[in-house]
C-alpha cells in the first residue's frame, strides 16, 4: 500500500502555487492538488517568524517523488522551501486506483 504518498509544500504567492499545480498535473506528476490558506510560525535565521501562507497537499506515487520535487525546485520562490513526503499508509482501494489511472 506504500506506493502512495502524500507531498506537501508551502507559498506566500496564490499565482506560484497555482502556476506549480498547472506543471504537475500537466506532466501527470500528481493526481490531485489541495491549497489551503494557512498560518506559519517558524525559526528563519535565527528569529522566530510568522506569516500567511499556503498549504499544498498533492497526492501521487513515490516513485514520482523526485520528479515532484524538481517540479517545485525549479520554480518555487522560496530559498528552503518546505517538500515533505508522507507514505499513505492505508485507504480506500478505489481511490488509490484513481490516483494510479491519473499519474504517468
Amino acid at each position: 500500500m506504500n506506493q502512495y504518498i502524500m507531498i506537501t509544500t508551502t507559498f506566500d504567492d496564490k499565482d506560484e502555487a497555482n502556476k506549480i499545480i498547472d506543471l504537475l498535473l500537466n506532466e501527470r506528476l500528481v493526481s490531485c492538488c489541495q491549497l489551503t490558506n494557512i498560518t506559519s510560525s517558524y525559526h528563519w535565521k535565527g528569529k522566530i517568524e510568522k506569516a500567511d501562507e499556503y498549504l499544498l497537499q498533492m497526492k501521487s506515487k513515490k516513485g514520482l517523488y523526485k520528479e515532484v520535487e524538481k517540479v517545485i525546485l525549479d520554480n518555487h520562490s522560496y530559498e528552503t522551501p518546505q517538500i515533505v513526503a508522507y507514505d499513505i499508509v492505508d485507504g480506500y482501494s478505489e481511490y488509490f486506483k484513481w490516483i494510479n489511472d491519473e499519474t504517468k
